[in-house]
């Protein structure tokens, strides 16, 4: 088992009243699993997926992820946890501007204290991998969406993490683009990395073993 959530409620208070973002949530993922979560706008999916990538807390129930209780962790602790076996793949890219691809790309293999010139190979083979080389030097404004794109998936995936977690990872992209970064996903998959995505897309669906469905923050 990789993760496992147990009963897990998430709600803010608006007006006295509660909203409720997540609502009893109860889900078991198997390492090596490939998850699309999917349901309309406002039904509780990235707020899902930052509760299992350990960047947003919930108000009730229980969370184990591989040996850890997260819920019980220290937000330092979490931290930890979450840089050792999660990469993230955002729809809104989330590069550091002041950083170039270069530097971008290398900062989760600072987290992971890795030497410098094991860093400059491992950041080497992703500028390869996704054909990016030739911006190695541009800063994240210099480059087009589907680039920043291609350059958030290279980051999540440069220290092999256990867990990809990706929201909508092909929303800025073409459809050539988007094709490519959903067969790269499937050959990690069957390379053992376990995925969680979340799409609007039947298409990114299908690349998934299991389709969970989300509507008013509950599982139907």
């Amino acid at each position: 088992m990789l993760l496992q959530l147990n009963n897990v409620f998430k709600w803010v208070n608006s007006g006295g009243q509660r909203i409720f973002l997540l609502k009893d949530i109860n889900l078991k993922i198997e390492e090596g699993e490939f998850i699309s979560i999917m349901g309309p706008s406002g039904s509780g999916k990235s707020t899902l997926l930052n509760v299992i990538g350990m960047l947003d807390g919930f108000d009730e129930g229980e969370y184990h992820f591989l040996e850890d209780s997260v819920h019980t962790l220290k937000e330092k602790d979490r931290a930890k946890l979450y840089k050792e076996y999660i990469g993230f793949v955002f729809q809104s890219y989330h590069l550091l501007d002041e950083l170039t691809v270069k530097e971008n790309l290398e900062m989760p293999l600072l987290y992971k204290k890795i030497k410098g010139s094991e860093r400059k190979a491992m950041v080497a083979d992703m500028l390869d991998r996704f054909n990016i080389v030739g911006k190695k030097d541009l800063f994240p404004a210099q480059l087009s969406g589907g680039q920043q794109q291609l350059v958030g998936v290279a980051r999540a995936l440069i220290s092999s993490p256990k867990l990809i977690l990706a929201d909508e990872p092909t929303g800025n992209l073409n459809s050539k683009q988007g094709e490519e970064i959903m067969d790269l996903f499937k050959q990690l998959n069957n390379e053992g990395v376990t995925i969680i995505q979340v799409t609007h897309s039947e298409i990114n669906a299908k690349y998934g073993s299991r389709i969970i469905n989300l509507l008013d923050g509950r599982m139907i």
